[in-house]
């Protein structure tokens, strides 16, 4: 029924190495050196901030793996710099940063076109503070990096680097190439389009554990009455399989047809687990990560449903990943 799907590195993955947060250097998500950090100062800079573009990567992109490159490619470009002409590290790596992402973009968006089913963003297991950075963990939900989806390449740029992580219009014009005035309104654009699209409320993260705590309960009871009290009558369920593994190959809408499909969870083996800043859930199977699914809320119900089961998109939930501004 399924196709296979192409995998979302491109081909020269593992030139090089990235230096790591964590002091190590890496290719990807993998430390191929520890103590490389502190050598000299372009790896200390690169080092400091690396956390801070990882972020900026995948808020542009959706997807850890391309916002690992992204990284990789601008680690490259960095080491090729004299350091003496550069005033402001942080900001020179973000216009980079930038500057890769929105190619990367441009091509992942071509890619999307061919994509079998849904396609969602790729988890990521977060760090419980994340979600006490409110404006953060908002910027980095399941629900919000789809809206994001729904803006132009430069569009996405501009509202992630002024909305999230609050540059100033002349440092977005010179990492996206526009004059100052124009990013201005690339910026209010952006901004009317994703307060259009955006959840209607910020839920505190112990209300999101308690829906799904009772979300959990009434799958593994096999109580309806009880699931359908908690979803939405337009309730809508993703379902990412990539044409990797089974999956819906459509949104299901509505609640009764997406308390079907919850049916045939088998509850016992879900575990609550923080995925992107929120509170989501995990579904083992022989002890290993087969779906994460994460929800969005609005009025108390749930609104929508997003269930991630491609296994490419799947590899970071062994450990966490360190977002921040």
């Amino acid at each position: 029924m399924y196709g296979p799907v192409r995998n979302s590195r491109t081909a020269d993955d593992g030139a090089g190495s990235v230096p790591t947060a964590a002091g190590g250097t890496g290719t990807g998500t993998e430390d191929l050196a520890a103590g490389h950090a502190g050598t000299d100062p372009a790896t200390e800079a690169f080092v400091a901030h690396r956390n801070l573009l990882f972020t900026v990567a995948y808020e542009m992109l959706g997807s850890a793996a391309d916002a690992e490159d992204v990284l990789q490619e601008s680690w490259l470009r960095w080491a090729g710099v004299d350091q003496g002409t550069v005033r402001d590290p942080r900001a020179f790596l973000v216009r980079v940063t930038t500057r890769q992402a929105l190619t990367r973009l441009r091509t992942l968006r071509r890619r999307k076109e061919s994509y079998v089913g849904p396609w969602l963003p790729e988890p990521l297991l977060t760090a419980p503070d994340v979600a006490e950075d409110i404006e953060l963990a908002d910027s980095v939900s399941m629900a919000m990096l789809l809206v994001l989806e729904t803006l132009a390449p430069t569009e996405r740029a501009v509202f992630v680097l002024r909305e999230v992580f609050a540059l100033d219009y002349e440092e977005i014009a010179r990492a996206v190439g526009r004059r100052p005035a124009t990013v201005r309104q690339i910026a209010h654009r952006a901004r009317a389009h994703v307060a259009a699209r955006r959840p209607r409320e910020t839920v505190p993260p112990d209300r999101t554990r308690a829906v799904l705590t009772a979300f959990r309960q009434a799958v593994e009871t096999g109580d309806l009455t009880a699931l359908l009290g908690l979803i939405a009558p337009d309730v809508v369920l993703l379902t990412d399989g990539g044409g990797v593994v089974r999956a819906a190959p459509e949104p299901v809408v509505g609640a009764r047809a997406v308390a079907a499909v919850l049916g045939r969870i088998d509850a016992s083996t879900l575990s609550h687990a923080q995925v992107n800043g929120h509170p989501a859930l995990v579904l083992r199977t022989a002890g290993t990560i087969d779906t994460v699914l994460a929800v969005r809320l609005n009025g108390g119900l749930i609104t929508g449903l997003y269930a991630v089961r491609n296994p490419e998109k799947l590899a970071r939930l062994d450990h966490e990943t360190a977002v921040t501004r």
